[in-house]
């Protein structure tokens, strides 16, 4: 009887939502294109698909304790990406933890050899950035179509 009843409140707990902190799309996104535009690289555009992908991969992480390109299912973002119906030819995925404002994470990524060519692939338009509960970051970038 114990055990069920701890089976019941990890149902309870797991099932609750994770908290997300609103970022600020809008200086996420000039943040982003002043990368670009240094590189004289088109600007890409906030994208509520793809923030809802973000979301759901970093509420994962934070609800089952892990910090991966992998999800607790063993999805890569591309079938994330797939499951949630976005049509992508090209995605990329800057994942963060620990950084407790928007400039903070984004100058580790710029800095960050893999997560800046991300940020700098001339081929994605669309990106979305989410921050969940223990500032864990999920950035996707995409090129929807083909």
């Amino acid at each position: 009887m114990k055990h069920l009843g701890v089976l019941a409140i990890s149902i309870l707990i797991w099932s609750l939502p994770v908290a997300t902190a609103e970022v600020n799309r809008s200086a996420a996104t000039s943040s982003i294109n002043a990368l670009r535009a240094d590189k004289r690289l088109p600007q890409v555009q906030f994208s509520k698909a793809l923030e809802t992908v973000a979301r759901a991969h970093a509420q994962d992480m934070v609800r089952n304790g892990f910090f991966s390109h992998t999800g607790s299912d063993g999805s890569n973002i591309g079938d994330r990406l797939t499951r949630s119906g976005y049509g992508w030819c090209g995605a990329a995925e800057n994942i963060a933890k620990g950084q407790p404002t928007l400039a903070d994470v984004m100058t580790i990524w710029a800095t960050s050899r893999g997560h800046r060519k991300n940020m700098l692939n001339k081929n994605f338009t669309r990106f979305a950035l989410v921050r969940a509960t223990g500032n864990v970051w999920v950035m996707v970038l995409a090129q929807p179509g083909c």
